[in-house]
């Protein structure tokens, strides 16, 4: 049977809270966890098929146009079968949810790195050395500035309410400051892969992606061919943070190649091809202005957002996102501006919009308190608004004062916020800081198939992917939870576009999405079972794998004569047009900066976070280590750097890009808050993946500014940028 719902209005049954089974919500481990850490889950390419090429691209050197290119040598090298220079190569990957091919084409040279050729030989050193030895002519063509100067500004990007400088002119406390983050790389463990196989016009491609239903058709327009002929497994992808939401180069050169030499081909992007090739985060530059009252009540609130992107491109970092309705103003004015620039293709990195737009605006509201001498903390439960205040409509939840209060509480904040510089061990400067977190929630369509055998065993079939975040344990649970299953009785298949297309990872809605499709299709079983027992599907309880209805117990085994299947779909209604959804949460930071060299060690890091239902605590409590960790790192360390006279990034791999490391992090606390959103699913989850990086950084920032007083809007607050402040 099919169950389909689509949320229109707040879906109040709760039903999640009558199961009896006791699986959902406890921190299961992951069920695939054993095979990961063996090294037995084999991710995209490592499930090599006999007789599979190897294939590695070349390089673009310069911004351009390639005019010649000389393969001979390369070709007359032992083990090498093609170079290709096609024009359906990918210039960069797909923007998320494309759903179409990307830019395509790669005569033009719009940014230093750009993937040019692929190069075919029977190991990946024989291809990297024909790689090498590829010779082109490129000739100067027009490119815009490598340094952002002119701006795009559209009309729709664009808002305005009320009269934000007269706003300005009479409050009594104000900033107005510009604050600037640098471009991020998604940096995930596993670098994008592919291998390409055809059979006959079939074709089979085994890759490390995030939103397969997407996936497909994007990998299907670039090569002309039917969706319906391509079939894309990911069953385990090592890492995303958006750097794998759309096809990228190498699934397209993999398929491409295999086609032409008739044997399976893979290609592993190196990590500087990843770093060069793939998605960066934008670089930004926020002008945030603020008037409040005596009280630090705020009357006016502006953000103006300076980002970049290639030409073509319609993604822009949505710095801005959240912006609108965090905090009271009746006064407001939000800006958006977009530089053509030729640099790396901008794209989603965990948390797009909010990572960089609320760490900015949580450092400008620090300045605010302690110009108006209030306790961060207090001023922002002043400017809490009752409803979104720009465009008037409730909220679905509000859990923000809830959490400042509870994460002030755990973390022992003192309200009475010692002046900045009066703390100090030794030649150590002691701070504390903190900062909001916010990020909006999303429902996406999604389909999932649930199978009960008459063994009492259950299979749920969805091309849903797990990049770390534990789809396959959540799953598992909810399935488990529904049918009154232990889980080692479900089989979760993932990352298969053979099976009914889910939402994908990303956006922090795979949980609640392809979740709420594998619910609906367990109430569809539960239905037929309550069917055959003569009651109703709410008055039914399965438990430890029995019926209960009418204080009757029935064995499941003996209900089913064949198995029981129903296709659950989720779709996304109106809800969204009549609340305001989100999810929130607050940062407490404590640092130690240097007062000799500069350096900021933080001591403690907690967060408290409400997502509405938590799903698992362990996993989602994961999701918040590793957006805290994200937040460290944009705070201290990470930044992409440009060579200003080609756009060619500097630092293109894990030595020169300065993630967080163990001796980096603290022990970091995280507290989930019992939250039910009935506007958010039918199980009354939201998304908690990305919720943990949103503002982390800006508790980090303004716990330096506590400690020594220099108030870092350069983002990442390096010691010399410390320095530069301390007497």
């Amino acid at each position: 049977m099919n169950v389909h719902h689509k949320m229109d209005e707040a879906d109040r049954r709760n039903r999640l809270d009558d199961m009896a089974q006791g699986v959902l919500s406890t921190p299961m481990d992951r069920p695939e966890g054993p095979l990961k850490v063996s090294g037995t889950a084999p991710y995209a390419h490592e499930a090599q098929p006999e007789g599979m090429l190897h294939g590695c691209f070349v390089r673009a050197p310069r911004l351009g146009q390639v005019t010649s290119m000389n393969a001979d040598k390369a070709l007359a090298m032992e083990g090498v079968h093609t170079v290709l220079h096609a024009d359906k190569l990918l210039r960069n990957p797909c923007q998320g949810t494309a759903n179409e091919a990307p830019v395509q084409g790669v005569r033009d040279v719009h940014y230093v790195g750009q993937p040019i050729a692929l190069a075919v030989a029977d190991s990946f050193e024989a291809a990297r050395a024909a790689a090498q030895a590829v010779t082109f002519e490129i000739t100067d063509a027009d490119r815009n500035p490598v340094t952002p100067q002119d701006y795009e500004t559209p009309e729709d990007k664009q808002s305005a309410q009320g009269d934000l400088d007269k706003a300005m002119r009479d409050a009594a406390v104000t900033v107005d400051q510009t604050y600037s983050t640098p471009p991020h790389n998604s940096a995930a463990m596993e670098p994008h892969a592919s291998i390409a196989q055809w059979d006959g016009d079939r074709l089979t491609l085994r890759g490390a992606y995030q939103m397969l239903k997407y996936n497909r058709n994007e990998l299907a327009d670039s090569l002309g061919i039917d969706p319906k002929k391509l079939r894309i497994l990911s069953p385990y992808v090592g890492g995303g943070f958006g750097s794998k939401l759309g096809i990228a180069q190498e699934a397209v050169g993999a398929a491409l190649a295999a086609r032409e030499l008739g044997r399976p081909v893979g290609i592993a992007m190196t990590r500087q091809q990843v770093f060069e090739a793939t998605m960066r985060r934008s670089e930004t530059r926020q002008r945030i202005r603020l008037a409040a009252d005596a009280e630090g009540r705020l009357s006016g609130i502006g953000h103006d957002a300076w980002v970049s992107n290639l030409p073509d491109e319609t993604f822009s970092e949505p710095v801005t996102q959240a912006t609108p309705f965090t905090y009271r103003g009746a006064h407001r004015h939000i800006g958006h501006h977009i530089a053509r620039v030729s640099r790396t293709c901008a794209g989603s990195v965990r948390a797009p919009g909010e990572a960089v737009g609320i760490t900015c605006f949580e450092i400008a509201m620090d300045e605010l308190a302690h110009a108006a001498g209030i306790d961060p903390v207090e001023l922002r439960k002043r400017n809490i608004p009752e409803e979104d205040p720009t465009t008037g409509k409730p909220y679905s939840s509000n859990m923000l004062a809830k959490a400042l209060d509870a994460g002030a509480q755990t973390f022992g904040w003192d309200a009475t916020c010692p002046a900045p510089g009066s703390r100090r061990e030794g030649e150590w400067l002691i701070g504390q800081g903190m900062a909001s977190a916010v990020r909006v929630n999303i429902l996406m369509g999604s389909k999932a198939r649930v199978t009960l055998d008459p063994d009492g065993s259950a299979v749920v079939e969805t091309d849903m992917t797990d990049i770390g975040t534990g789809s396959y344990a959540i799953l598992t649970q909810l399935t488990a939870e529904m049918l009154g299953l232990r889980p080692d009785q479900v089989d979760v298949r993932l990352g298969d576009t053979d099976n009914p297309p889910a939402s994908g990872s990303g956006g922090s809605w795979g949980a609640s999405s392809a979740g709420s499709s594998v619910f609906l299709a367990c109430q569809g079983i539960r239905s037929r079972i309550a069917e055959q027992l003569g009651t109703s599907e709410e008055q039914l309880t399965l438990k430890d794998g029995q019926a209960i209805a009418d204080n009757r117990s029935t064995p499941l085994g003996d209900l089913l004569n064949e198995p029981l299947e129903s296709l659950g779909e989720i779709e996304a209604g109106d809800t969204s047009d009549k609340v305001r959804q989100a999810t929130w949460g607050a940062y407490f930071c404590e640092v130690a900066v240097n007062s000799v060299t500069g350096e900021t060690r933080v001591r403690r890091l907690h967060g408290t976070f409400a997502a509405g239902r938590i799903l698992n605590p362990k996993t989602a409590r994961s999701q918040c280590l590793g957006g805290m960790t994200f937040g460290i790192g944009m705070a201290l360390t990470e930044e992409l750097i440009h060579d200003p006279r080609d756009g060619h990034i500097v630092n293109r791999d894990f030595a020169e890009y300065h993630l967080p490391v163990n001796a980096d992090v603290p022990q970091i606390t995280v507290d989930l808050l019992e939250e039910r959103d009935p506007w958010s699913n039918p199980m009354q989850v939201k998304g908690i993946g990305e919720l943990g990086i949103c503002g982390a950084a800006g508790a980090v920032v303004n716990a330096i500014h506590n400690a020594t007083g220099v108030r870092v809007r350069d983002l990442p607050a390096t010691l010399d940028k410390v320095l530069a402040g301390l007497d």
